[in-house]
């Protein structure tokens, strides 16, 4: 891949539980249009789009009436699958990313590697965060997912994911957080390297 070519992709994935397509433009201008039935999901997808600079549309329908758990994982691990392809060869990139983003109380850090290797800690949650049910009218984001998207989003991006929140106690505030140096660590990981065009790895490929 050569930094001319468009770093765009389309992905799509049919399950009994979901379907879901996802398109992205790795050098937008943080332009979304989500939909997934789950109303603070979107609003996460949203930022995530706004703050990596990369433009998202994501159509997603699902079990919803169980809860939103599948529709929330599948949809991370559509929109994974269509970051590894718009990356290509990942020739060009920085490669690494790291954002400490706050948010009120909350303060979250984030750093990835778009290794091709997959792996994700996360770490500093209040006990109370995977019980916490976050959104208005319809169906809640529940505070336990968001390790389920970052595992699946970096397990098909193929991405080295470290989170750590340094404080917060607000579960919208903490997920938001989250979210934002997500955003914030791919947008440096995923941008051209004006000094180095070549594959960020000394083995030649990631």
């Amino acid at each position: 891949m050569t930094r001319m070519q468009a770093r765009t992709a389309t992905c799509s994935r049919r399950t009994s539980e979901s379907e879901i397509t996802v398109s992205l433009n790795l050098d937008g201008e943080g332009r979304s249009s989500i939909t997934t039935g789950v109303g603070f999901y979107d609003h996460m997808l949203t930022a995530l789009s706004k703050h990596s600079l990369i433009d998202l549309d994501v159509e997603a329908v699902g079990d919803v009436h169980i809860d939103g758990h599948h529709v929330i994982e599948d949809t991370a691990i559509v929109l994974g699958r269509a970051l590894a392809e718009a990356l290509g060869d990942k020739a060009g990139i920085r490669r690494y990313g790291h954002a400490v983003v706050p948010l009120d109380e909350a303060v979250a850090d984030c750093v990835v590697d778009v290794a091709g290797r997959p792996f994700v800690q996360c770490s500093g949650e209040p006990d109370g965060q995977v019980y916490a049910l976050i959104g208005g009218s319809g169906v809640p984001y529940a505070g336990s997912m968001t390790r389920h998207v970052f595992e699946s989003l970096a397990m098909n991006a193929g991405l080295c994911l470290h989170m750590t929140l340094r404080s917060g106690r607000d579960p919208h505030h903490i997920v938001e957080a989250q979210f934002k140096a997500l955003a914030r660590a791919l947008r440096e990981a995923v941008e051209p390297d004006a000094r180095h065009a070549g594959i960020p790895s000394t083995k030649g490929a990631l």
